[in-house]
């Protein structure tokens, strides 16, 4: 029997297993009718993979574009035809050398908005077609480069060949090709040797639940009980405390507007990246809809809206 509830679930996803398959996976076992992730996450990475379940599957669209935080390792000396320890070798470099100034020197110059290009082996599409099916049958295309913002990119520990890094950055920054710039700068080359994702769009470490735990909670029935409700998961988003009356406008799509939200009891967003949005709860907390401004018109529009 499907289980009904929505929310966010936040799996520590294990190295080998793609984000597809952990969704799969998620679907099988655990019964939901509709399950996806917001941010992929490469088989070869462990870490927060932030799943959305039943109706929440119509929020990842406000997870996709939050900033992420990894833990990794840089491998110095040797570069692969994917940027990770999952490719081919095609060159190597002897890195004796190398001194700590002059590689914290090179990863200081990654930090802030830079263009960059994404790896031919990754997930993205060409005419339908993953990047890296065609790069493994012998036909890469490169992918035009795209605007990304490393906040910040510090060196944890040097134990050469290997480089223990923390970056935080935007979404849709690839950290395998951050450490090949990083070996092609210092003249040695290198590739990711291991990454893990330990913060995903405001969720933490603290949030996750492994699948070997999800097993067990789905044997003892307890498994509902780690799925974040979804108006909490939109903390960051100002909301308005709906009375019968704006509850009854977006249960029948009425037009909301500034003036219908004046008065309204405000829960103020912790951030402003959803700034053009707004969500609207019931007293209970339970979200009724998530509404956006973007014309900056004094009417919003509809984004979702959610039957108690």
């Amino acid at each position: 029997m499907a289980l009904e509830k929505s929310g966010i679930l936040i799996i520590d996803k294990p190295a080998g297993m793609t984000s597809a398959k952990v969704v799969a996976w998620l679907k099988k076992n655990a019964g939901y009718r509709k399950a996806g992730h917001a941010g992929t996450l490469d088989p070869l990475a462990t870490g927060l993979l932030v799943c959305c379940v039943n109706q929440a599957t119509r929020l990842a669209r406000f997870f996709l574009h939050g900033s992420k935080k990894y833990q990794g390792t840089l491998m110095l000396g040797t570069e692969t035809d994917t940027f990770d320890a999952t490719g081919d070798v095609t060159a190597t470099c002897d890195v004796t050398g190398l001194s700590e100034e002059k590689i914290k020197s090179v990863f200081c110059r990654f930090e802030g908005e830079m263009d960059q290009l994404p790896p031919v082996y990754s997930a993205l599409k060409h005419n339908g077609v993953p990047l890296y099916r065609l790069a493994r049958e012998g036909k890469p295309v490169q992918k035009p480069s795209r605007r990304v913002h490393i906040s910040s990119l510090r060196v944890l520990k040097i134990d050469l060949p290997l480089i223990h890094f923390e970056v935080s950055c935007s979404a849709g920054t690839y950290v395998r090709t951050i450490c090949s710039d990083i070996g092609k700068e210092l003249g040695c080359g290198g590739h990711l040797k291991n990454l893990r994702r330990t913060e995903s769009c405001g969720f933490s470490e603290d949030h996750a639940i492994t699948m070997e735990e999800v097993e067990k909670l789905l044997t003892e029935g307890g498994l509902s009980e780690k799925l974040i409700d979804m108006s909490e998961a939109l903390e960051d988003m100002k909301g308005y405390v709906a009375d019968q009356e704006l509850t009854d406008k977006v249960l029948y799509g009425q037009p909301i507007t500034g003036r219908v939200l004046e008065n309204k009891r405000i829960q103020p967003g912790k951030k402003d990246r959803y700034r053009k949005f707004i969500r609207i709860v019931d007293p209970e907390n339970n979200l009724l809809a998530v509404m956006g401004n973007e014309k900056n018109s004094d009417v919003y529009d509809y984004c979702c809206v959610f039957h108690p």
